[in-house]
């Protein structure tokens, strides 16, 4: 074989090429066609490939980078916001604890008797004061204001009975009165000094139940009744304070 096929070939040769066109009837064309220009002219920027080398590697490990201080961060913040999380409800919970202390304390220093004021005679969860001066009704219930307290309100008929038995030797005010009320049948009704209607019936059969004017009440006569007066009557009487 001749050694011309082992040549290299040359790449800027032109190739002729023949193109039948049928346009109005049948003609042949003749076109030369460029195939390369030369070998140099297939260059990386026409073939779209770039080596990206050693910069393009750099820009790999600074994005890895950028994203591992923006994680670290986020783990920052969230152990910030559960350590005050937990410190707030570490206060908390000492806080309620404190609080039950405190109400266990005092519990036990009624149920002791040692909560009550010197001078005062404890019933229950109560404290219970009886004057030694006479005065006025609204005088009267000044006077237990001053002292953090308020006139006497019964509750229950074990209260009722513990007032009666306390308190029958002298008359005392007591923090029962009447007030206007235009439903009622007779224009009034019985009303405690916190606000609260009468509940426990203290008064006998023979007793006014249904007041027509502005009364306030006392205990006891020597019966053990509850008595009531006008309230500008004037009258002086003793007085219990209850807290």
């Amino acid at each position: 074989m001749s050694s011309d096929i082992y040549t290299k070939p040359d790449l800027s040769t032109k190739v002729r090429y023949n193109r039948k066109v049928e346009e109005d009837g049948e003609k042949w064309q003749e076109r030369e066609v460029d195939i390369y220009v030369s070998s140099g002219s297939i260059s990386d920027e026409q073939t779209g490939f770039q080596d990206g080398g050693p910069h393009t590697h750099r820009k790999s490990l600074r994005g890895a980078a950028l994203c591992l201080g923006v994680l670290s961060l986020l783990m920052t913040a969230g152990i910030i916001v559960l350590s005050t999380l937990c410190k707030l409800e570490k206060d908390e919970l000492s806080s309620n604890y404190s609080q039950s202390q405190d109400y266990i304390k005092k519990l036990e220093d009624i149920i002791a008797g040692k909560s009550c004021p010197e001078g005062w005679k404890r019933f229950r969860c109560s404290c219970y004061f009886k004057s030694t001066e006479n005065k006025t009704w609204s005088e009267s219930r000044t006077d237990c204001e001053s002292r953090g307290s308020d006139l006497v309100m019964i509750n229950s008929k074990e209260e009722q009975d513990f007032v009666s038995e306390l308190f029958k030797t002298e008359e005392s005010w007591i923090g029962l009165r009447t007030i206007e009320n235009k439903n009622t049948s007779t224009g009034y009704e019985w009303e405690w000094v916190d606000g609260s209607r009468m509940t426990v019936d203290i008064f006998s059969a023979r007793q006014l139940k249904s007041p027509t004017e502005l009364f306030v009440v006392s205990c006891c006569d020597q019966q053990g009744h509850f008595k009531y007066y006008g309230y500008k009557g004037g009258d002086v009487r003793a007085w219990i304070c209850e807290k």
